[in-house]
């Protein structure tokens, strides 16, 4: 839980999460590829590449040709608010101008210290670069109308974002543009633009009469991805492939892509050809035919995870009884009749076997109500691109899209074991509707 803990209070944006995945990618052994160079690839090698600073993909590569992938994908981003253009505003205070990123909970913004984070891009004598930008400081506020002024606010009020969720950050002398430039410890002329958002600074915390949840900002999804990176690097500490036994030649994936919550429409976002571009470039290497890439990828498996929803105890009417979701009672398979999951009765049977089969890891199931709908996620629209037989998961959690959510301590142990014994399968489809281990 510290680990995690720590990955959830240094990721403050997309940025910065991709950066701690590198990190402890790079303290496993794994080397850097950029994909403005040709790369040059060594059987059982591992490698990771980065797309805009905020998608990233993982790769254990086996030693022969490839018969199958195995994958998981999850998101970097969260929603929050996107600082615009910097523009001074506000008659006495100086405020800035923000713009809504992702369907957020808006009042849980509102009444407590806000951070800022992201990148700052700066003109060099050569072009231009990148500096992240986390400052360790409570910077903004967006305050709340006095119930004096809106005597009505607890029956229900309809928050404007251009009017009421505007954030103050000092008095009306105050400036942002110089507020960075000392940070950063630049020039004004060598600010060109940057990618900012306000950020929850509130460290994940542990709660219960036994500590047995923790609340946090961006559990969803970075729980997801922390969990899903911490299990691929435990089922593939060995690349070796056990020949005598006929072991499938399986290369593992761990993709952490951007912009889900906007709808994945992104170059590094599920939507664009981040994936696909690299198991194009991975399978030239391995001098693999258009047929064998064609097998490879129908004999795969990606999981898609993602958080789910917990049935709430104030309002448990709003979750199918039928179907509880509960902290702490294991992994979540989430199904949905209109497809917005991709989990098949097939896939949920694979994943299941998989927990079964080791020290049987608890398993759960969410579906909507028949009269409401559902969300979505990055699995079906990664399909798009990278059409091979999915199933989404998830950790359960309260008040999704709050800014401080809350989860389950065991699921994330859970959680984990599962992704690890994913990794260390050998599970491939053998024909259609056929899966053997």
């Amino acid at each position: 839980m510290e680990q995690l803990f720590d990955f959830l209070d240094r990721s403050v944006s997309p940025y910065h999460a991709v950066d701690e995945a590198k990190k402890r990618l790079k303290d496993h052994g794994f080397v850097s590829l950029d994909e403005n160079q040709p790369w040059s690839l060594e059987p059982k090698g591992r490698y990771f590449v980065t797309r805009n600073q905020s998608g990233i993909l993982a790769f254990v590569l086996p030693e022969g040709k490839i018969d199958a992938y195995h994958m998981t994908a999850s998101h970097s981003d969260s929603p929050t608010f996107r600082i615009k253009k910097n523009k001074q505003t506000g008659k006495y205070y100086a405020r800035a101008e923000v713009e809504g990123y992702g369907g957020m909970i808006m009042s849980s913004w509102m009444d407590r210290p806000l951070g800022l984070a992201g990148r700052v891009l700066i003109r060099t004598e050569d072009g231009l670069e990148s500096k992240l930008i986390a400052p360790d400081q409570d910077i903004f506020v967006i305050p709340n109308l006095a119930i004096h002024f809106n005597r009505e606010i607890n029956k229900g009020y309809r928050y404007n974002p251009q009017i009421d969720l505007q954030p103050v950050y000092g008095d009306s002398e105050c400036d942002l543009t110089k507020y960075l430039l000392e940070k950063l410890g630049i020039e004004e002329e060598a600010l060109v633009d940057f990618d900012l958002v306000l950020v929850v600074r509130q460290k994940a915390v542990t709660v219960g009469v036994d500590q047995e949840f923790y609340m946090a900002p961006r559990i969803d999804d970075l729980a997801c991805a922390y969990t899903t990176l911490e299990g691929f690097l435990r089922g593939n500490e060995s690349t070796v492939v056990d020949n005598k036994n006929k072991r499938p030649s399986i290369a593992s994936f761990w993709c952490m892509f951007d912009n889900e919550e906007v709808g994945s429409g992104t170059r590094q976002g599920a939507l664009g050809n981040f994936l696909v571009q690299t198991l194009e470039r991975v399978e030239s290497f391995c001098g693999m035919s258009q047929e064998e890439r064609a097998c490879a990828r129908n004999r795969s498996i990606v999981l898609s995870v993602d958080n789910a929803h917990a049935t709430h105890p104030n309002l448990p009417e709003k979750s199918d009884s039928e179907f509880p979701v509960i902290l702490n009672r294991g992994v979540v398979v989430k199904y949905n009749a209109s497809q917005k999951y991709t989990t098949t009765g097939m896939t949920a049977s694979i994943f299941e076997e998989i927990c079964r089969r080791n020290e049987k890891i608890p398993v759960q199931h969410f579906v909507n109500r028949a009269d409401a709908p559902g969300g979505s996620t990055l699995g079906n629209l990664l399909s798009h691109s990278f059409s091979v037989p999915m199933v989404d998961i998830g950790l359960a959690q309260l008040a999704m899209h709050s800014a401080v959510e809350t989860a389950g301590c065991d699921d994330v142990h859970y959680m984990i074991e599962a992704i690890e014994r994913f990794y260390e399968s050998s599970i491939i489809q053998i024909e259609d509707g056929a899966w053997k281990w």
